[in-house]
């Protein structure tokens, strides 16, 4: 159980890593593959939730530390009028709700429906990032949504769900090499199945 939380705190820590590689598709509104976003999805459905909740600290201190820091309203030469900024910490928060929804849907994941957490990953990706639109939106004092950005939420949450298989089939194989079972339900079935 320990080797499995490690591993998936480095999995995690080498998802940050990934996503400055990855690009942001121009023909589909500029949407893009959340990896670490992923990642701590698809974890979080299989650790417990101390664990979960460390993911969800770690995930959103260095998502914040990766995106919120830095110059306030960009380059004072370019940006002329400073644009009020998120406070340092709101992902954390974010990460932690996600890793909730995530941990609700547990029991189906246990009894080896995977593809159930697969489809929830697309749908806590999208509520995450109209979550942050709105905050976004708050602190600025609008609210206006339209329509580019509401199809690059959608694809950003597809194109994000469609690797959640891939991920998963990866954390199936973590756990056999650390002897960790997650999802013992799913085994003990398929050994009554065979008597």
């Amino acid at each position: 159980m320990i080797r499995y939380s490690i591993t998936t705190i480095l999995l995690l820590l080498a998802a940050f890593v990934v996503q400055q590689f990855l690009p942001a598709f121009t023909g589909m509104h500029h949407s893009r593959i959340l990896l670490v976003q992923l990642v701590f999805l698809c974890c979080a459905v299989t650790v417990g939730q101390p664990t979960m909740l460390l993911l969800a600290f770690i995930g959103g201190f260095f998502w914040d530390a990766q995106c919120a820091l830095g110059p306030h309203g960009g380059d004072p030469s370019v940006y002329t009028q400073q644009v009020e900024n998120l406070r340092f910490g709101y992902s954390v928060l974010l990460f932690g709700g996600m890793g909730f929804l995530m941990q609700g849907i547990q029991p189906l994941f246990k009894q080896g429906k995977w593809q159930f957490s697969a489809l929830l990953s697309g749908i806590a990706v999208f509520l995450y990032l109209a979550a942050e639109y709105a905050i976004i939106s708050f602190v600025r004092g609008g609210f206006f949504l339209n329509r580019p950005t509401l199809l690059q939420m959608l694809f950003t949450s597809l194109l994000t769900m469609l690797f959640s298989p891939l991920l998963f089939w990866l954390l199936f194989r973590i756990a056999g090499a650390c002897d960790h079972s997650i999802n013992p339900e799913a085994g003990r079935n398929r050994r009554r199945r065979a008597f």
